[in-house]
């Protein structure tokens, strides 16, 4: 596993890193703990040195999770965690929060479950638009200050939120969603990113599991998955959307190598400050998703993917209603 740096900032991490969210959230019932644990250090055997958490996880349960699993090299990877998000006491998001005194309380909290002393990578998990971004990044400022946190990031935030944050303190990483199956970063997010020097992290660089050729138009999602509600992902869309996933199969059968590979080798071939951070509950998916890193693009091959997944029109919205109102442009 090579590594790579995000943007123009110190911090290295391993070229695929592991998103930890579905080890607890989002994809059905969580994982026993001792399998979470697990499939985290298999990915660190694998190479992977970076891991993507959030106290909304759960809630608290993936930090919790995360913590203990990379405890015994914990000096050797890079952990990222999220702050921004109200939460009730069920445990449910309930809104946003990023007031300061709010983003320095989330922070403390984190470092404790996460059994650290510092957080390598903070991100704000929403824009609040009730909080001026200068006020976040300066909390967040802080925090740096403090020797709590080392590196600040934003999450699915638009370019002038993004300008106005890296003013007050540097943004080593934006973490949003990107993989062929949602492209628009490319308009007005990357050439910013590139432009001031901020790494990327894409989430769902498999396109919450589409990618890989495994979900159907008649797969039943369990009870709890979040992809029940995502337009993109009803029944009917994905009828439709399965002839991207059919472009992308046929490409990846000519390199010997499988959809999901493919996708990721297609993320990684973009940028050299890109990071996509796939997850899976699986040891098998992992190293499926790591052999990606043994894909080699060339740019004709890029170019060619890109166009002829470009010639299909992708149906539905990435998130519902409520969710959707919560991404900044």
């Amino acid at each position: 596993m090579q590594k790579r740096k995000l943007g123009k900032s110190s911090l290295e991490v391993s070229e695929i890193g592991f998103g930890c969210m579905g080890l607890s959230f989002g994809f059905g019932p969580a994982v026993e703990k001792q399998q979470g644990i697990s499939i985290i250090r298999a990915a660190y055997e694998r190479g992977v040195t970076f891991f993507d958490t959030a106290e909304i996880y759960g809630a608290y349960t993936n930090e919790e999770l995360v913590g203990e699993a990379v405890a015994p090299f914990r000096k050797n990877v890079v952990i990222a965690t999220k702050f921004g998000f109200k939460i009730d006491a069920a445990g449910k998001q309930a809104g946003l929060d990023s007031r300061p005194e709010h983003i320095k309380e989330v922070a403390d909290a984190s470092l404790k479950r996460l059994k650290t002393d510092v957080i390598d990578l903070l991100y704000q998990h929403r824009v609040d638009p009730n909080v001026p971004i200068e006020d976040v990044a300066g909390a967040v400022k802080d925090l740096i200050k403090a020797g709590k946190v080392k590196h600040f990031g934003l999450s699915e935030a638009g370019v002038q939120v993004i300008r106005r944050a890296h003013v007050v303190q540097p943004v080593t990483a934006l973490q949003s969603e990107y993989s062929l199956f949602w492209r628009e970063p490319e308009e007005q997010i990357l050439p910013t990113l590139e432009e001031l020097g901020i790494g990327f992290v894409p989430f769902s660089p498999l396109g919450k599991g589409f990618l890989t050729g495994s979900i159907k138009a008649d797969t039943k999602f369990s009870d709890g998955d979040f992809r029940n509600v995502v337009p993109r992902l009803s029944r009917e869309n994905r009828e439709t959307n399965q002839a991207l996933v059919d472009v992308l199969t046929e490409f990846a059968q000519k390199k010997k190598a499988t959809p999901a590979q493919v996708a990721i080798a297609w993320i990684l071939a973009q940028k050299p400050w890109i990071v996509p951070i796939p997850g899976t509950t699986k040891l098998h998916r992992l190293e499926e998703n790591l052999g990606a890193a043994n894909v080699t693009l060339s740019p004709s091959e890029v170019k060619q993917l890109t166009e002829l997944t470009s010639t299909v029109e992708v149906k539905g919205e990435r998130y519902p209603e409520a969710a959707q109102r919560m991404i900044n442009r």
